[in-house]
């Protein structure tokens, strides 16, 4: 497994799409399952990056990890932010036109139509989103 720690910051994001691009172009990923995954990867550190930390200073770590039976690519955020379990949202109503939808909630519909699975854990102080994508 590797990993990256960055700020929660926005300006992060080119810094951690570049570590991933590395990555799974290493394990051979295809290159629509990439830009697959740096959706999510843009989805998931944005929401972390402007509402996990209250006084907005903390930092998120990004863990990827290659899968072999079946081959996988695991993308794991890590932040110490508020406890928030983006999954326990409800899913947006995407047959209303987009300025008629409520605010939010789109990004995590978007991770959690992009990967195979997703999962969250509050364990020692830490948010931890877990997301497999098969190729």
């Amino acid at each position: 497994m590797k990993e990256r720690t960055v700020d929660a910051k926005l300006e992060s994001i080119p810094e951690i799409q570049a570590f991933v691009r590395g990555e799974l172009e290493a394990m051979g990923c295809p290159e629509e399952t990439q830009k697959q995954l740096f959706v999510v990867v843009d989805e998931v550190f944005a929401n972390v990056a402007s509402y996990a930390y209250e006084d907005g200073e903390g930092s998120v770590t990004v863990q990827l990890e290659a899968e072999s039976e079946p081959r996988a690519a695991v993308l794991t955020f890590l932040d110490s932010g508020i406890p928030f379990d983006p999954l326990t949202m409800k899913s947006p109503d995407t047959s209303l036109k987009a300025r008629e939808r409520k605010i939010g909630g789109l990004g995590i519909f978007m991770v959690r139509k992009l990967t195979d699975e997703v999962s969250y854990a509050y364990s020692d102080g830490k948010n931890i989103l877990r997301t497999v994508k098969r190729f």
